[in-house]
C-alpha cells in the first residue's frame, strides 16, 4: 500500500514542476519560436494528462490488489479494451507528429524569402566564422589555397577577385531584427551543429555540403551560438554569439567593417 502512495506523491510532484514551468526554455525571439513553444505545450499537456491518469491508475491498482494473504487470481485481459486504447494512442500521437511536422517543414522545406540577407557560415574545429557581402552585394570567389585563419581570411577569399575586396568577415553573427536571414552553412573538417536556443533552431553542418538555413529574429539582444554536435576535444570551446541589432545599427556596423577593408 505504501508503494501506491509513493507513486501518487511522485506523480503530483512531477506535475507541479512541469505546470509551474520551472527550469523552462528562455523566451523565444522569433515567430517560429513562438509556434514551436505552442506546439510543445500542446504535446506536453496531452502526454501529461495521459501520464497523470496512468500513474494514478497504477497507484490504485497497487493499493487495491496488494497482497492480503489470499489466493492469487489472474485474468486473460480484455481484447476490446486493448484495441481501443492502442488505436486511440496511435491516432493521438500521429496527430501530434503531423501538427509538429508543419512547423519543422516551414524551416527546412520552404525557401528563404527573396529579400533575405545572405550570410555565409564556416564551422571548423573549434571556431565559427561569418561572411557578409560588401556594398556591392556580391560574395567574392573562394580559393582554398588562400585560407589563412591567422591572417583573417578563414574563408579563403580570392585576393584576385574584385567582388571579394569589400566582403566582411566576423567571428560573431550579427543580424538585423525583423529581417529574414539566410545562412549558407559549411564545415571545413567534421560535422558541427548551428544552434540558437532562443530561435528554437538547430542544423547539422556536414563537410562537403552547402546547407541553406533561414530564420528571422525579432528581439534585439545577444544570444549564445554553441556547437551542439560533439566535434572533438575542444568542442566545449566552440561557441560564439548572435547579436540581433536594429536595422540602423546593423547597417552602420556593416558599413564600418567594409570601410576598414
Amino acid at each position: 500500500m505504501l508503494l501506491g502512495v509513493v507513486v501518487w506523491v511522485l506523480t503530483l510532484v512531477i506535475c507541479y514542476f512541469f505546470i509551474g514551468h520551472y527550469w523552462w526554455f528562455p523566451p523565444p525571439i522569433s515567430q517560429h519560436g513562438q509556434a514551436y513553444d505552442a506546439q510543445f505545450n500542446i504535446t506536453l499537456w496531452v502526454t501529461g494528462v495521459i501520464f497523470f491518469c496512468a500513474q494514478i491508475a497504477l497507484g490504485y491498482a497497487i493499493v487495491k490488489f496488494r497482497d492480503r494473504g489470499g489466493t492469487a487470481r489472474y485474468t486473460h485481459g480484455n481484447n476490446v479494451l486493448e484495441v481501443v486504447w492502442t488505436s486511440a494512442t496511435a491516432v493521438l500521437f500521429i496527430g501530434l507528429v503531423l501538427a509538429g511536422t508543419r512547423i519543422w517543414a516551414a524551416v527546412h522545406f520552404e525557401d528563404a524569402p527573396p529579400d533575405a540577407l545572405k550570410i555565409e557560415v564556416m564551422a571548423k574545429q573549434f571556431a565559427w566564422a561569418f561572411r557578409y557581402p560588401g556594398p556591392d552585394g556580391k560574395f567574392g570567389r573562394l580559393d582554398l589555397k588562400q585560407v589563412d585563419d591567422q591572417g583573417g581570411n578563414p574563408f579563403g577569399i580570392d585576393s584576385k577577385d574584385p567582388a571579394g575586396k569589400d566582403d566582411v568577415t566576423s567571428a560573431s553573427l550579427k543580424v538585423p531584427a525583423g529581417k529574414p536571414v539566410e545562412l549558407i552553412l559549411r564545415s571545413r573538417d567534421v560535422i558541427h551543429n548551428f544552434f540558437v536556443r532562443e530561435l528554437r533552431l538547430k542544423q547539422d553542418i556536414v563537410p562537403g555540403m552547402e546547407i541553406p538555413f533561414h530564420f528571422q529574429a525579432d528581439q534585439v539582444g545577444t544570444y549564445e551560438v554553441p556547437c551542439s554536435e560533439l566535434c572533438g576535444l575542444g568542442h566545449h570551446q566552440m561557441r560564439t554569439t548572435m547579436e540581433v541589432m536594429t536595422t540602423a545599427d546593423f547597417d552602420k556596423w556593416l558599413q564600418e567593417q567594409a570601410a576598414q577593408k
